[in-house]
């Protein structure tokens, strides 16, 4: 057979530049994937270490000595401060320890370390109970506008005890994103070749 009657190698008739960028763009999503999945692992042994710290955590300093900030690995651990005055008040949407939907009463307390938020009860008015501060034991939970709040185990006074903090509450969605970025990349490939074999079919 002459040279007009040999097959060109599939790999030589791809566009180059078109298939460099899509395979790069595979190349990133597939890769983002499989770091969301060890995400996946790390959060699900976050949440055992969290839920360990629940039942026989040591207390730690809370807030960060210095004012720093605070590690992820200190929550749900029990820490005690003193709240010297309090700042400001906030009342938000929360459960009791019975399960009873009502308000969440938090204040923002001034201590030897800086300003830190405090849950300090629950209640079904949202009408500002009359607590000004003093000794607090508690935990350390996610919220507020540092990430970390602690949430005391003996509310204050007049107000009523707050659902206690569940490790499993946090949301670990790592293995729904590492699903997206791997059905993006399919996505990608699939949109690719159809766009190939319409170029190939006009080329004809």
């Amino acid at each position: 057979m002459g040279r007009l009657g040999r097959r060109v190698p599939l790999i030589a008739r791809l566009p180059l530049v078109p298939t460099i960028i899509v395979a790069a763009a595979v190349a990133t999503m597939i890769a983002l994937g499989i770091w969301q999945l060890g995400r996946a692992d790390e959060k699900a042994e976050l949440i055992a270490q969290y839920q360990a710290a629940l039942s026989n955590g040591q207390s730690r300093p809370f807030p960060a000595p210095g004012g720093g900030v605070y590690d992820e690995a200190d929550l749900f651990h029990p820490a005690a401060l003193n709240c010297r005055s309090i700042i400001a008040r906030e009342a938000v949407a929360g459960r009791s320890a019975d399960g009873a939907s009502g308000i969440a009463h938090i204040a923002r307390c001034e201590t030897d370390e800086g300003p830190v938020d405090v849950k300090i009860g629950w209640s079904r008015s949202p009408d500002a109970p009359t607590w000004a501060g003093g000794p607090v034991r508690g935990l350390i939970v996610p919220g507020g506008i540092d990430g970390a709040r602690l949430q005391m185990i003996e509310p204050a006074p007049g107000l009523s005890a707050l659902a206690r903090p569940d490790p499993r509450d946090l949301p670990n969605n790592h293995l729904a994103y590492a699903g997206q970025w791997f059905f993006f990349a399919l996505t990608a490939l699939v949109i690719y070749a159809l766009s190939l074999r319409r170029r190939t079919r006009e080329r004809r």
